[in-house]
């Protein structure tokens, strides 16, 4: 089967067409950054190979003279740095690059630990750089691959056929097992990317010797997807301190193992306000019915409000509602910072709870959906309806991205 077209194709064009700053793609192992970039590419440096990483180590003229580039003149290529964040200076190499041939060629980085660019000093990459955080497929991108209309954000609902909605759900949204849709490849090509996460990655990245411990945090994150992330029990359980476990926490989470989400408390009385939820990046390896269903929304939230946010449509982010009379709302998605819409996911109860009028009330957010995954889809605009509504998760996730 032909891998469908992506969503961030259109999204990289565009900022090839408007902009002079270099391209950030970061995103897990496997989710198609290479082909992605390779696709626009004249030129690939590829730094896990031995003759790239002494061109880079020269230095940029180096570089710019391997590719024949001028400075101030426009070449006509685009060139690929991939996992060039393995290279411990690779900030300071990229500014010095693109300082020098900004005007010469267009420049991609890639990454599959994220590529977190801070402002310090000398080292800034301040205004040099667009980041773009690439997620598996979607509903929404596999129905349409356009880039959103800003004025809206959310698209016009379509129907996903059943034989593509059931393949998302059972093999997950990463391209190869979405699209080779077979269990023994499924187990085979997950277990390999956990041995890279571990053997690779982690080991290489973060100079890490506790993997094994790692590893096994890992093991009781992956039955945890959808709780609260509860530091002092994790770190009795891998026999660790708690400072220690929050940052095993961050880097599997940079290495895109899993996400947290923040609880939401402005205007909240009695609300948790600072334990965070743990959501896996893959769903596919999930047994627990109601926790697959409730990652898989949370997978999709994220990437839309990450996509959003990428795209310069506003600042949205993601997060949980919880007080302490253990009232909850599963998500709350802000846009600039204000509530904009609520989350309750379910399987298939469609008895309307009432968390949802509640914490719609005191966030004062605009829309209030239980998503069911098992509803059909009905083709109404959720986002017409204002009051709290149970909505198909085939109607709602088409709207997003």
């Amino acid at each position: 089967m032909k891998i469908k077209a992506r969503l961030y194709e259109n999204i990289i064009r565009e900022h090839l067409r408007m902009y002079r700053q270099m391209v950030f793609l970061s995103g897990p192992r496997q989710v198609g950054k290479t082909t992605l970039a390779k696709g626009f590419a004249t030129d690939y440096l590829n730094w896990e190979e031995k003759e790239t990483r002494l061109l880079i180590l020269k230095g940029a003229r180096a570089v710019g003279d391997s590719l024949v580039l001028e400075d101030g003149r426009d070449s006509g290529k685009t060139l690929v740095f991939d996992e060039i964040h393995r290279y411990q200076k690779w900030k300071t190499f990229l500014k010095g690059f693109f300082d020098i041939y900004e005007k010469s060629v267009k420049v991609f980085a890639t990454g599959s630990a994220k590529m977190d660019v801070y402002k310090r000093g000398g080292d800034s990459m301040m205004g040099r750089y667009f980041p773009y955080r690439i997620h598996p497929f979607s509903v929404a991108e596999l129905l349409d691959s356009s880039i959103p209309d800003e004025g809206k954000v959310v698209r016009s609902p379509r129907e996903l056929v059943d034989s593509e909605w059931n393949a998302l759900l059972e093999f997950g949204g990463f391209p190869e097992p979405f699209t080779n849709r077979q269990t023994r490849f499924l187990r085979k090509w997950r277990l390999l990317r956990m041995e890279q996460l571990f053997s690779q990655d982690i080991r290489d990245l973060t100079k890490t010797v506790e993997i094994d411990q790692i590893e096994a945090l890992a093991t009781i994150l992956a039955n945890r997807t959808g709780e609260q992330l509860v530091m002092a029990s994790l770190a009795h359980e891998v026999t660790a301190s708690e400072p220690t476990v929050k940052k095993w926490v961050s880097i599997l989470k940079s290495m895109y193992y899993g996400f947290t989400v923040k609880p939401y408390y402005k205007n909240i009385e009695s609300s948790i306000r600072k334990t965070p939820k743990w959501y896996l990046r893959d769903w596919s390896g999930i047994s627990d019915s109601g926790k697959r269903a409730e990652t898989f929304v949370a997978c999709h939230l994220l990437k839309a409000v990450e996509c959003w946010t990428d795209l310069g449509f506003g600042e949205f982010d993601l997060f949980y509602l919880r007080d302490r009379k253990k009232r909850e709302v599963d998500f709350l998605v802000t846009r600039d910072k204000k509530p904009w819409f609520l989350v309750e996911v379910k399987n298939s109860d469609e008895a309307l709870s009432g968390n949802l009028a509640f914490f719609q009330k005191a966030t004062g957010a605009q829309h209030a959906f239980q998503v069911v995954l098992d509803a059909e889809y009905d083709g109404e605009d959720c986002f017409k309806k204002t009051s709290p509504s149970v909505v198909p998760a085939r109607t709602f996730l088409s709207q997003l991205v």
